[in-house]
């Protein structure tokens, strides 16, 4: 493996760290700078996302190699304390990407698109070119690219009198959901809100269904109301009523009179019920279909690519109509029984009713019971008049049992080696440091 002595930072953004043995550590997600006197910042080390969305600060002398594919370290010893920017550093991606700058020779200005760091002879690596982009002012214009020495660039310090999110959200692109909700979490509060502003409808809703209770209501709250009356649409039923009801009341009306109706319906209707209730936890969309809908056709819904893998593990079964609340509920086939079918069987027939569902009052505690008791992956929830109004998965009650801060950061800062960090997350054993200090960023 050939080490580069110069690298664009966000083209390493998302590559794998390995350690010396071949086992992964975690992906790069940033770069860590430290501001000097007249010469260009010194990078001191990269920020590392872990196993469970913790993030950790990386020292650059424990780099050995990198390349397209790959990050290489030297040890697998390092410190797992959260990363903390501190005084005169910086991040490269969030804080200088997409930077309104100016280019000092003609006074043109630019956008910052990428930013290299550079390895001189000693090891040390710093912050040397910077590719921006010119400004022209025509929409259908891209202006002029440039490489420029750090010095040859106004305006990469202090406080941005603008910046966009283009380049930046080009780097967070290919993140799932809950990934970029952990990287919205790291950046500050009118950044964070920019460039969830800048996602699309499906994309923003997807991510706000991963914050905490607080980011979401923060971010909502900085949209304009027809917009988030528009995510609110995109987002699952259950997920925007657990939203809403972090809301003032006057603010859950409009933003339920905003959206569409037969998208508030069902959410209003959750709303209605009690916290810690069935009702309240349960998705009003699961997968539904009639008894004389075939095993082929039950097996073409749960394929469906936008289905969450707990709503697509079963079907369930009712008369007329389809959409909660639906006919008489009559049970359910669950997606392994469907693989053992022949494709033209009728659901009637193999339909499962020796588990009896829930109602919408049923309390947390006796949910968990039930499926805890019959390893459910989901289950149904009725009405008084026997027809299914919804269903309660895994997924919902691990959302209600955990803490309610569970999506925030952790605060624990362990110190372990790679082996143990690897022994947290798959259940094997990992050994502590016998002696020696890790070294920090210091």
């Amino acid at each position: 493996m050939v080490t580069s002595t110069r690298v664009y930072v966000a083209r390493i953004a998302g590559l794998t760290i390995f350690d010396p043995n071949g086992d992964q550590v975690g992906r790069v997600r940033d770069a860590v700078a430290r501001m000097r006197d007249t010469r260009p910042p010194r990078v001191v080390g990269l920020v590392v996302e872990m196993p469970m969305r913790r993030r950790i600060f990386l020292p650059i002398g424990r780099v050995v190699a990198i390349d397209a594919d790959a990050v290489v370290l030297g040890t697998g010893t390092i410190s797992l304390r959260r990363f903390e920017k501190r005084a005169n550093e910086l991040l490269v991606l969030e804080d200088l990407l997409d930077r309104q700058v100016t280019i000092v020779d003609s006074g043109t200005p630019a956008t910052v698109v990428d930013v290299a760091m550079e390895s001189d002879r000693t090891g040390d690596w710093s912050l040397s070119r910077v590719a921006v982009r010119e400004q022209t002012g025509r929409l259908t214009r891209r202006g002029h690219l440039h490489q420029l020495n750090w010095s040859e660039v106004s305006g990469l310090v202090g406080a941005p009198d603008a910046q966009g999110t283009a380049s930046l959200l080009a780097v967070l692109e290919d993140l799932r959901p809950a990934d970029l909700a952990n990287a919205l979490q790291d950046l500050p509060d009118n950044r964070r809100n920019e460039v969830a502003a800048a996602l699309d409808d499906e994309r923003l809703a997807d991510v706000l269904s991963e914050l905490p209770e607080h980011d979401q209501v923060e971010i909502l709250a900085a949209l304009d109301r027809d917009r988030a009356a528009d995510v609110l649409e995109e987002m699952d039923p259950d997920d925007a009523a657990d939203l809403l009801a972090e809301l003032p009341k006057p603010d859950q009306e409009e933003l339920l009179d905003l959206m569409e109706p037969d998208e508030a319906l069902p959410v209003r209707a959750l709303l209605a019920y009690l916290p810690g209730t069935a009702g309240s936890l349960m998705t009003s969309e699961p997968v539904i279909l009639t008894p004389d809908s075939t095993v082929a056709e039950a097996l073409a819904r749960v394929r469906e690519p936008q289905l969450h893998p707990a709503v697509a593990a079963q079907v369930f079964v009712a008369r007329a109509p389809m959409a909660t609340p639906t006919g008489r509920f009559l049970g359910v086939v669950h997606f392994q029984r469907l693989l053992r079918e022949p494709p033209s069987a009728m659901l009637g027939g193999i339909v499962d009713k020796g588990i009896d569902p829930l109602e919408p009052s049923t309390p947390l505690a006796e949910i968990t019971q039930r499926m805890a008791t019959y390893n459910l992956v989901a289950i149904a929830v009725v009405d008084e008049m026997d027809r299914l109004v919804g269903a309660v998965t895994v997924d919902d009650l691990l959302d209600h049992l955990l803490p309610r801060d569970w999506r925030d950061r952790e605060n624990a800062e362990p110190i372990m080696t790679m082996a143990a960090a690897a022994g947290s997350a798959t259940g094997t054993s990992g050994k502590l440091p016998t002696s020696g200090k890790v070294p920090g960023r210091d």
